[in-house]
C-alpha cells in the first residue's frame, strides 16, 4: 500500500513523525514522505526532522514563502506533477496548513482517496485561514481521523460519512510522550540562564501580528507581567518583522526575545514554565497534557477539549484579560485538569491499524 504522506510546515512535523515510525514497522505499507517546503528555514524545518528522528523527505517540492494564494497555488502545481509521475493508493494529510488544503484538492481531482489526520476541528471563525483549510480538506477527505468526540460531531453535522470517521486520539501527544525523556535532558534552561520561574510566549497568528493595535495590547500586558515574571519569547521570523514594522517595543523589562527553538528544547521549556502564553493550537494540547497553565491569545479555539478538560483559558488580545488570568495563575487559583480521552500516546498505532483495514491488508 503506497501512501503519500504530506508535510509542509512546523506543526505538521510533530504529527507525521509517529505515523512514519509506526508505518516503518509494517512491510506491507510503503510511506512516501512529501515535504512541500512551505516552511523552509532550517530553524522552522530541518531542526524538527533531526529532533523527531524523521527520515529525509522522499520528495521536496521547495515551494517557499508567498501569500496564501501564491503558496497554495505553487503547492498544487508541484504536487500535481508528483501524482502525474506516479500514483498512490492513498494521500495522507495532517493538520490545517496551506499544504494540507492544496494537496487535498489536487488528490480529490485526481480521484485518489484522502485521509485527514486531525480532522473535524472547528473554531467556527472563518476569518482564520486555517479554518478554511480544515473545512475544505474535510469536505474532500474520504477518511477522517479525529482527536476528540466533538470533532466527530462537527464532521457528521457537515455531512461526512459516519463510516469514514475514526476517533483515534492525538498524534501530537504520541510525539510529546515519545520524546518526553529526551526533552527533559535538554540543557536549554541552563544555556539561557533560566534559574527560576518564567513565562513562555509564542505569537504568530495573523489576527494578532498583522495589525498594530492587537500587538500593542498584548505587549502592554507583557510589560506588566514581565516585572514580576520573566518572559521568554522565541520569535517567529514573520512576527519579528511585524513588531519592527509597527514599532512595538520589545526591549521592555523582563521580556527576552530569542530565535525560534527546536522541538525538544521547546518541550523542555514548556514543561517547566510557570505559565505559557500562545496563539498556537498545538501548544494548547501539549500544555493540557503537561498540566501547565496556558493562556491562549485568541477569542476562540478549534480545540475546546483543552478548555473543558485541560489547562487552557482564552484571553484574546485584551490587555485586561491577559493580566487578570496571569494574576489568577500566579496566585495558584487554577482549576483541576485531566488528560482527554485517548490522548495516551497510541493514536498512530490506531491510525495505521485502520489504514491496514482500508488497504485490505488486515
Amino acid at each position: 500500500m503506497k501512501i503519500l504522506c504530506v508535510v509542509g510546515a512546523r506543526p505538521n512535523f510533530m504529527k507525521i513523525a509517529p505515523l512514519l515510525a509506526e508505518m516503518s514497522h509494517d512491510p506491507q505499507i510503503r510511506p512516501v514522505l512529501v515535504h512541500t517546503g512551505q516552511h523552509y528555514d532550517p530553524e522552522m524545518s530541518d531542526v524538527f526532522f533531526r529532533d523527531l528522528e524523521i527520515p529525509p523527505p522522499d520528495l521536496h517540492l521547495g515551494v517557499g514563502s508567498g501569500t496564501q494564494a501564491e503558496q497554495t497555488g505553487k503547492v498544487m502545481v508541484a504536487f500535481e506533477a508528483v501524482l502525474e509521475k506516479g500514483g498512490a493508493d492513498l494521500i495522507l494529510v495532517v493538520g490545517d496548513v496551506n499544504s494540507t488544503l492544496a494537496c487535498s484538492v489536487v488528490s480529490a481531482k485526481k480521484g485518489i482517496a484522502v485521509a485527514h489526520v486531525e480532522a473535524g476541528l472547528r473554531s467556527f471563525d472563518r476569518s482564520m485561514p486555517e479554518e478554511i483549510n480544515r473545512i475544505v480538506t474535510d469536505a474532500l477527505s474520504t477518511y477522517h481521523f479525529t482527536t476528540s468526540r466533538d470533532a466527530d460531531q462537527n464532521l457528521l453535522r457537515e455531512g461526512a460519512r459516519k463510516e469514514g470517521i475514526f476517533f483515534v486520539g492525538n498524534v501530537m501527544i504520541d510525539t510529546l510522550l515519545r520524546f518526553s525523556a529526551k526533552a527533559e535532558a535538554s540543557p536549554i534552561r541552563r544555556d539561557l540562564g533560566l534559574n527560576g520561574d518564567y513565562a513562555l510566549l509564542t505569537l504568530h497568528r495573523p489576527s494578532n501580528v498583522d495589525q498594530a493595535e492587537p500587538l500593542r495590547r498584548i505587549f502592554s500586558a507583557l510589560e506588566v507581567v514581565g516585572k514580576s515574571l520573566p518572559i521568554l519569547f522565541p520569535a517567529h521570523p514573520r512576527t519579528r518583522n511585524m513588531l519592527e514594522e509597527f514599532g512595538v517595543a520589545t526591549t521592555q523589562e523582563g521580556l527576552r526575545m530569542v530565535e525560534p527553538i527546536g522541538y525538544l528544547d521547546f518541550i523542555h521549556l514548556e514543561k517547566h514554565a510557570r505559565l505559557v502564553l500562545t496563539d498556537s493550537g498545538g501548544i494548547q494540547e501539549e500544555t493540557t497534557v503537561l498540566g501547565v497553565p496556558c493562556l491562549t491569545l485568541r477569542e476562540n479555539t478549534e480545540r475546546p477539549v483543552t478548555l473543558t478538560q485541560g489547562s487552557n483559558v482564552l484571553v484574546g488580545n485584551s490587555t485586561e484579560r491577559i493580566l487578570q488570568e496571569t494574576a489568577r495563575v500566579l496566585e495558584g487559583r487554577g482549576g483541576a485538569t485531566r488528560v482527554p480521552e485517548l490522548w495516551d500516546g497510541k493514536a498512530s498505532e490506531r491510525i495505521v491499524a485502520r489504514l491496514r483495514t482500508i488497504g485490505g491488508l488486515a
